[in-house]
């Protein structure tokens, strides 16, 4: 049991001694740097919760969260919705539900932001050729305006997520009973019926994993953010990821946007607990 237990620590220690160096220090030292004056370059003094106090009053900051978060919860619906979707399909008995996985997650593979700047030809070019033809002013200036540019990040997000989203739920569907599924049938429940009181309740647990992936994948977005619209019309479709990273590198007021990111960090963990913690409600009470 010695040697076992030795050995064990061993083939972790290199992955917990990565974890400490990469996450757990710099976390901590960003904390740290929260309560000070640093620039970058000098630690500056120690300052207390005067930059927690200015992000609060801090307009620019409020906006952007206040986006991220509309944004976050369209796009979470959206993307667990299709994701579901298209896993229904492909667990069907069709010939080419092989082709069909492998097409729909494919988006998955493509970088964020080249597959921002794919989306953004389409919206630009091919949506104004488009506009001329059946005269839509509106389709000519897409992501011009703040709503078209909530919506261009929302299909992005959405197009890129739904792949693997889909995948979590296949796993589910096909560890279904087989027995339940059968004995639905025989009593003559028809597709939506056996979906809703069996196949939805048995697949709750895809739903605590997939809420929590979407959720913090749509709160920390950056690079979609950057190569679609650039935070663009007026940092109107600016999220908090970008905006922190604006406060740090171009006006060089680091503490300042690292106490913005210990309270987004804070915020998307209370959001992703609270609702693993009401899915898992869900599930011992189905």
């Amino acid at each position: 049991m010695r040697t076992r237990d030795l050995s064990y620590w061993l083939f972790l220690a290199p992955v917990l001694l990565a974890l400490t160096l990469v996450v757990i220090v710099p976390m901590l030292l960003g904390v740290y740097y929260s309560f000070t004056s640093w620039n970058g370059i000098v630690t500056g003094s120690f300052v207390g919760l005067e930059n927690y106090i200015a992000l609060f009053k801090d307009e620019r900051f409020l906006a952007s969260l206040w986006f991220t978060t509309k944004f976050s919860i369209v796009s979470v619906i959206l993307i667990n919705i299709i994701g579901l979707s298209l896993a229904l399909i492909v667990t069907s008995k069709i010939k080419t539900s092989n082709l069909l996985r492998t097409t729909f997650f494919m988006p998955n593979l493509i970088g964020g932001l080249i597959l921002g700047f794919i989306w953004q030809f389409i919206f630009v070019k091919v949506f104004a050729s488009v506009g001329q033809m059946i005269g839509s002013e509106s389709m000519q200036t897409w992501l011009a305006t703040t709503e078209t540019g909530f919506w261009g990040l929302v299909i992005l997000m959405s197009w890129q997520l739904a792949g693997y989203i889909m995948v979590i739920y296949i796993a589910y569907l096909e560890g279904l009973p087989k027995e339940v599924m059968e004995a639905a049938q025989l009593d003559c429940m028809n597709a939506f019926q056996r979906f809703r009181f069996i196949v939805f309740p048995l697949v709750a647990p895809a739903f605590t994993v997939s809420m929590f992936l979407t959720l913090s994948n749509t709160f920390k977005l950056y690079d979609q953010n950057l190569s679609l619209t650039a935070g663009g019309p007026y940092n109107s479709t600016e999220m908090v990821a970008m905006e922190i990273f604006k406060t740090a590198f171009m006006q060089n007021e680091f503490a300042y946007a690292q106490a913005k990111a210990v309270i987004f960090f804070a915020i998307v963990a209370v959001v992703a607990l609270f609702q693993v913690y009401l899915n898992k409600r869900r599930e011992v009470e189905m």
